[in-house]
């Protein structure tokens, strides 16, 4: 049989430029691919952009909005989200009607009942005697148009033979109200309904103007008295005692993120370092580093940051942030110790960890090269979950008066605030509820899209992306 006949061509060599392999895949670090992999992930770059808006929001934000966030104004408290508003200054004395103003405010009208001056300091009403009657009850409606037959809140009871008028002073705000005036006889039966609706002038009292620096301090009650003056803008509305709800929840997430981010950080930080050298070299040493995460599980959280506040010599009423970082940190490692000695003991029977053992590797480089980025989900996914727990922890103890106390605002303190008024002022309680939502529900998809980023066993798709 004739052996096949090759070419001579086929021997020749090839030319340089010809050999040239083309490189289609780059030769990519670790660190280069989590960060591919985490930016392909557009939930995640969402999540990450919100994280830094709120660390931003609390730490800048105070220098773009210089207002003080214990400063009371009780003449602005619960308010809604409200901008710059023109008022006047009224400076209140005691007023006594007499004949004379009553006659002067109802003769010759043909009216029952008079406005004779209608703000947001007072109101006062003047109405015509009614034959028969003993006894006059004044109610204030602040809904007229949702409930027309109703009186509303029960203001005064005046007898007949006073003068016939009224002050009111209760809780004023820039809004539509309904007067009723219902004249009783001796016997409770009902002989005449006056009512009036009016709309009270936006004013601020002489003393809350000063306060505030709106108005000279100079300035006596007579040359105050209708006075113009614009009234500071509450972008997010005011508590109940008239603090800037914005103010505060940027001093807040102060505390509230250095809380929630730095306790954790810590604790993650020793409970990875704990674990990790507990599983890595194993055996009786181990079981005794083990017993002790177990006790540490076993005390009481509660009793502990009060013992803590007495060691730091923390008095009633003061912040016990120290007390409550250093609880957190003392009693919070032992999960996140038994998260990572699960898998270091998982990774030290891997064949590349005992290759490296055999090629010389030392326990420090085996467990820097080879077991901390193996480990660095586990340790993100604790992590983002130690966070909303401290700011949770953090709203509890402030709220039994262990943690941030008043006037020092913290997200959480916020929200217990927000309870006592959150059917009559549901803001109090919903813009500091949106905020730790927000910090929680990024810090959770940060960490989801971190643990996908570390994960080796996915580093193929990245360079077929």
């Amino acid at each position: 049989m004739l052996s096949p006949v090759i070419p001579r061509e086929y021997f020749e060599p090839l030319g340089r430029q010809q050999s040239e392999e083309l490189i289609t895949r780059p030769s990519l670090s670790y660190w280069q691919h989590v960060w591919l992999r985490f930016r392909k992930n557009r939930m995640a770059l969402a999540a990450l952009g919100v994280a830094l808006a709120l660390v931003l929001f609390a730490v800048i934000g105070p220098w773009l909005w210089p207002v003080d966030p214990a400063a009371q104004n009780i003449g602005s408290r619960s308010l809604g989200p409200t901008w710059s508003r023109s008022a006047e200054v009224v400076a209140w004395r005691p007023w006594r009607a007499d004949s004379a103003s009553w006659q002067a405010a109802l003769s010759g009208t043909g009216i029952d009942i008079a406005v004779v001056e209608a703000n947001t300091e007072y109101v006062r009403l003047l109405w015509k005697p009614v034959p028969k009657a003993t006894r006059y009850a004044v109610y204030r409606n602040d809904q007229p148009e949702l409930a027309r037959d109703s009186p509303g809140l029960p203001l005064e009871d005046i007898a007949a033979d006073a003068m016939p008028m009224l002050e009111d002073r209760l809780d004023l705000r820039e809004r539509d109200y309904r007067y009723s005036i219902i004249a009783y006889d001796g016997r409770g039966d009902e002989l005449q309904r006056y009512q009036i609706g009016l709309r009270p002038a936006l004013a601020i009292s002489l003393i809350d103007g000063q306060l505030q620096g709106l108005v000279p301090l100079e300035l006596d009650s007579r040359q105050a008295q209708g006075l113009g003056v614009t009234l500071p803008a509450h972008p997010l509305g005011t508590d109940h005692l008239g603090r800037d709800i914005l103010a505060r929840l940027m001093h807040g997430g102060r505390i509230s993120l250095f809380i929630g981010v730095a306790a954790p950080l810590l604790y993650v930080m020793f409970g990875a370092l704990y674990g990790g050298v507990a599983a890595y070299f194993g055996g009786r040493f181990d079981d005794v580093m083990m017993r002790v995460a177990d006790f540490v599980v076993a005390l009481p959280f509660l009793l502990f940051m009060i013992l803590f506040r007495v060691l730091f010599n923390i008095q009633p009423g003061e912040s016990g942030i120290t007390a409550m970082l250093v609880a957190m940190i003392v009693l919070g490692w032992p999960s996140t110790a038994r998260l990572v000695r699960g898998q270091v003991l998982q990774l030290k029977e891997q064949a590349f960890v005992n290759a490296a053992r055999i090629l010389g590797g030392r326990p420090f480089y085996i467990i820097m090269t080879h077991m901390l980025p193996n480990v660095m989900g586990v340790l993100l996914v604790s992590l983002t979950f130690a966070i909303p727990s401290a700011i949770f922890t953090e709203a509890f103890l402030s709220f039994i008066g262990l943690g941030v106390a008043p006037p020092a605002p913290s997200w959480g303190s916020m929200c217990n605030d927000g309870i006592r008024t959150m059917l009559s002022h549901p803001h109090e309680l919903l813009f500091p509820a949106i905020a730790i939502s927000l910090t929680v529900l990024a810090f959770n998809l940060l960490g989801d899209a971190l643990r996908d980023a570390f994960d080796i066993r996915l580093r193929e798709g990245v360079g077929n992306a």
